[in-house]
């Protein structure tokens, strides 16, 4: 089952990074933007309170979160109670599926990568913004996993491992951003992204159904 407990009893605590690293916020924001296309139909997977959704204008989301379903129902959209794993969704609907550090909290991500490959139609597109496990902030974050309410259950992943998870589904034109450069409190203003990975620590990757 997704790891969902921490967020259930702790969501108040997840919503705070937030508004304490508006910036970094702000910056992933921006980033993950790049490839969002808001003509486009799309599903976000672990749509949370609808932090990245509701700025981008997606309204549909997969949550398997009761708190966390909660929140984004509040803000008028229209998640629905789902895993990564097995999402609650037909073939080739959607033309866009995004996930956003949800990689990092799923407990077969090979098959959460494959279930984004079902929903989309031909051609559609595969978002996926995690946190680079090689980046200095990656590199905290695992130091310190044990010490976190919420990410002593995570798996973080490299750049490479995400493209190769996007490979071995069937996604190609794979094609990368990133922001966050520096540590995380050094990020005083909101970031412009760069192509590529290896510099910021939040990347966001994209695939294409073959």
């Amino acid at each position: 089952m997704a790891k969902i407990k921490s967020f259930d009893k702790y969501y108040h605590d997840y919503e705070r990074w937030f508004d304490k690293h508006p910036h970094a916020y702000q910056s992933e924001l921006k980033a993950v933007g790049h490839f969002i296309d808001p003509s486009l139909r799309t599903l976000e997977i672990g749509m949370g309170s609808g932090r990245f959704a509701e700025p981008m204008g997606i309204e549909e989301g997969i949550e398997p979160s009761y708190e966390m379903r909660k929140l984004s129902h509040e803000k008028g959209l229209k998640a629905e109670f789902g895993t990564a794993e097995q999402l609650p969704v037909e073939d080739g609907t959607y033309d866009l599926a995004l996930m956003v550090t949800t990689i990092c909290f799923v407990d077969n991500p090979t098959q959460a990568v494959a279930e984004m490959f079902r929903i989309l139609k031909p051609g559609g597109i595969a978002v996926i913004g995690f946190v680079d496990k090689e980046s200095p902030v990656g590199q905290v974050y695992q130091k310190h996993k044990e010490e976190s309410r919420f990410y002593y259950e995570a798996n973080f992943f490299s750049a490479s491992e995400i493209e190769n998870l996007l490979k071995q589904q069937g996604f190609g034109d794979i094609q990368y951003v990133q922001t966050l450069f520096g540590k995380l409190d050094e990020v005083q203003q909101v970031q412009d992204y760069r192509p590529g990975y290896g510099e910021g620590s939040f990347v966001v990757a994209r695939g294409v159904k073959k």
